[in-house]
């Protein structure tokens, strides 16, 4: 073998047999070679199995590869977006709102006037805000951002994939978020949870740095980078700090008491960047900013930690002592009253014991959007269910094989973790998902949309999981075993998902097995270690076989006829210019619903329609309201912020939501109310028949006893306006009412 300083010095350079390797466990001496023979590229192509692979540079075609992928994701994130109008308008309503002035901007005033605040933080709707500020308020104006911020998710994402495993891993990982339907619903959508995405994936990143280098700056950073997610989505944030604490922990090379410490400090540090704009609100005098929606004590810190919290977990509406109680009594008086239990996941329960708040994930049952009506009973197997399965979990079985490749190498190499990036996205995406999956299996109240947080783990697993899995049968090692194991499984798994949607399983279910059970066939058979490598006695290895082509199209055959049912699903969208508005879910309507019930959603797979029925209804009843106003501050009061949003959004001008987001909020009690009629603040009030709750309930009756029903023909409209329950609190036939002063003051 020659030694010459300058032949080593270039087969090095070139990368060798260990490609783009930058670490190794052991001294491997290069193989012996012509002075000016370089090493082939089948060979600088087969890396050292565990050692980490991040190559400065890609070949062309891979470089050609990712730009394609972000132009994939780019072409189903903004293709007709102007088509999906304002999305949510309860959040449009807020930007609108913020843009008036500076105080309903600083503390996301959900209306013109400062009456009540959106129930999120403001980071997500400031960005919005600036991009209706730039380009004009409309609804791709604030889509935009959304837009914009899923196409970066799925470069930072490739990133991460890359640094650990390779660029072919990263391409697939890339390529998986972008075809994963949650992730382009959200991205289609003002629901601030692509941006969400798009944060924790950064302090992902930052965290990875922190890790190799035991370094407590990028940790820090990566704590703030958390923490501003928080400020855009509160505890959802969350989901991830498991997986960045435990990282650190397991892999950064320093003492264990050092590495407590430091994720002390980044304890410190998140807590006080999360924390610091509610904390902020909560000091501020009740009198002079709005109401904190969504709460019963006017606090940001009770929202974050109740509604946007704990809440989430339990179920709307439920302390952490009525969910260990079970509330029994509840329960019996609902089966007593021969009505189904909400918490068997049956859409819609409703009993009169629990004042209609079952279906909102409140006391007494879960049955509307958030709760198991929407989600499915909580189990170990609910990500697989009607309802969630198709919005995350296509190529989970993939996913799964890239937490045993991963976890192999963490460890082989659990003594030198901080110099295997392989082990450390075993760490990262492994618990990720793990945290992910347990929390949405027995959450109470969530929304379908919000399992955009599990497609980053699940699709980097899902890439890492390909192409380790191809690495290890090519090779001839036992974890190729999984990769025609996983292939199958996955088919049927999405044939599980695909059964409820008949007109779209006879096509689609046959590609995804069909190609899946080809690809293992041609696998297994091909299978024998001697075909797929050649014993290289000088570097005591196996060089890939030439002869690879055939199960390496087979292999990309099975993982295209995996991606095209979740490719369908995330096109959908594009195709209708409908992502769900206020409650955004991937797929069309299944033909049968769950448990055997009606279909969920509207003909696009989101909510049925709700507000006025009739655009017309709308226009001539905001046309009287304007035209009756006179010196009153408030346009119209409704009983929640959902009536009230489209009017805000048609006008610009003050509507008072007296509860709230679902009208339950005890903002006034009825001798407030009445003074503000007294003062002149609010004359007319738009009464529905949703569900109310507190003071909302006492709010109505003052209502309906002291002021005057205002007859749709007095505005000219064809009846008088009616909203669709569409979980929302808008729900049977909506009354206009007329007060005066002087009524007000005799109350």
């Amino acid at each position: 073998m020659s030694t010459d300083p300058q032949t080593l010095a270039r087969w090095m350079r070139s990368g060798g047999v260990l490609g783009s390797v930058r670490t190794l466990p052991d001294p491997v001496e290069p193989p012996p070679t012509a002075p000016d023979a370089a090493p082939s590229v089948r060979e600088a192509e087969w890396p050292v199995p565990g050692a980490a692979s991040t190559p400065r540079s890609t070949t062309p075609w891979r470089r050609l590869a990712l730009a394609a992928v972000l132009a994939l994701s780019a072409a189903l994130n903004l293709i007709n977006l102007n088509r999906e109008g304002y999305g949510n308008e309860y959040y449009a309503a807020t930007v609108l709102s913020m843009l008036q002035n500076w105080h309903n901007f600083f503390f996301a005033s959900f209306d013109p006037g400062g009456f009540v605040s959106v129930d999120k933080p403001p980071l997500g709707f400031w960005i919005q805000a600036a991009s209706a500020k730039l380009l004009g308020f409309s609804g791709l104006s604030l889509l935009l951002p959304e837009a914009l911020a899923g196409v970066a998710s799925v470069a930072v994402l490739y990133v991460l994939v890359r640094r650990a495993c390779g660029p072919t891993a990263g391409l697939l990982a890339a390529l998986a978020l972008a075809f994963t339907p949650v992730s382009v619903t959200t991205s289609r959508n003002n629901t601030i949870d692509s941006l969400l995405v798009l944060a924790v994936l950064l302090a992902a990143w930052a965290t990875l740095r922190a890790a190799e280098r035991g370094s407590l700056r990028w940790l820090l950073l990566a704590a703030v980078t958390v923490g501003l997610g928080f400020e855009i989505k509160m505890l959802q944030a969350y989901l991830v700090v498991p997986a960045l604490g435990l990282l650190y922990l397991a892999v950064a090379p320093r003492p264990r008491l050092v590495r407590v410490g430091h994720l002390a400090l980044a304890g410190l540090a998140l807590a006080v960047v999360s924390f610091a704009w509610p904390v902020a609100v909560d000091l501020t005098p009740a009198s002079a900013r709005p109401y904190v929606g969504s709460t019963q004590n006017n606090s940001e810190v009770s929202l974050a930690l109740g509604y946007n919290g704990i809440q989430r977990l339990l179920g709307q509406g439920r302390s952490i002592g009525q969910a260990l109680a079970r509330d029994s009594s509840g329960l019996a008086g609902r089966r007593q009253a021969g009505t189904s239990d909400a918490a068997s996941g049956q859409p819609g329960a409703t009993t009169a014991a629990n004042d209609g708040r079952a279906s909102f994930g409140g006391p007494g049952g879960f049955g509307g959007p958030g709760g198991y009506g929407e989600n499915g009973t909580p189990g170990p197997l609910r990500l697989l269910n009607q309802q969630l399965a198709g919005q995350a979990s296509w190529l989970l079985p993939l996913a799964l094989v890239g937490v045993c490749a991963t976890g192999r190498v963490a460890w082989t190499r659990r003594r030198s973790l901080a110099r295997s990036r392989p082990a450390q996205a075993f760490f990262l995406w492994g618990a990720w998902l793990v945290t992910a999956a347990a929390f949405f299996s027995v959450a109470g109240y969530f929304h379908r949309y919000y399992l955009v947080m599990l497609a980053p783990p699940v699709a980097a697993l899902a890439g890492i999981g390909v192409w380790e899995s191809w690495r290890a049968y090519r090779r001839g090692q036992r974890l190729g075993w999984l990769l025609p194991l996983a292939l199958v499984g996955t088919g049927l798994l999405q044939a599980h998902i695909l059964a409820d949607y008949s007109t779209w399983a006879r096509w689609l279910t046959p590609i995804a097995l069909g190609g899946a059970a080809i690809a293992a066939v041609v696998l297994l058979a091909l299978r024998p270690r001697a075909r797929f490598g050649i014993r290289n006695p000088e570097l005591g290895i196996r060089t890939p076989n030439p002869e690879l082509r055939i199960p390496r199209l087979a292999t990309g055959l099975g993982v295209v006829a995996l991606l095209a049912a979740p490719a369908v699903w995330s096109g959908l969208p594009v195709v209708t210019g409908m992502s769900g508005g206020g409650l955004p879910a991937a797929g069309p309507a299944p033909q049968r619903g769950a448990f055997g019930g009606p279909a969920l959603g509207g003909p696009d797979g989101g909510p049925p329609p709700g507000g006025f029925d009739e655009a017309s209804n709308q226009a001539a009843l905001i046309a009287y309201l304007e035209a009756h106003q006179g010196n009153a501050e408030y346009l119209v009061a409704t009983t929640n912020a959902n009536a009230a949003a489209p009017i805000i959004l048609a006008t610009g001008k003050p509507v008072m939501a007296l509860g709230g987001f679902l009208g339950s909020d005890p903002i006034l009690t009825p001798d407030q109310l009445a003074a503000r009629v007294a003062a002149g603040q609010v004359r007319y009030f738009l009464l529905s028949g949703g569900p109310g709750g507190h003071g909302g309930d006492a709010l109505t009756a003052w209502v309906q006893a002291n002021c005057t029903p205002v007859p749709a023909a007095n505005y000219g409209a064809a009846s008088q306006p009616a909203s669709g329950s569409d979980g929302f609190g808008r729900g049977g036939q909506e009354q206009l009412y007329a007060c005066t002063g002087a009524q007000g003051a005799g109350a």
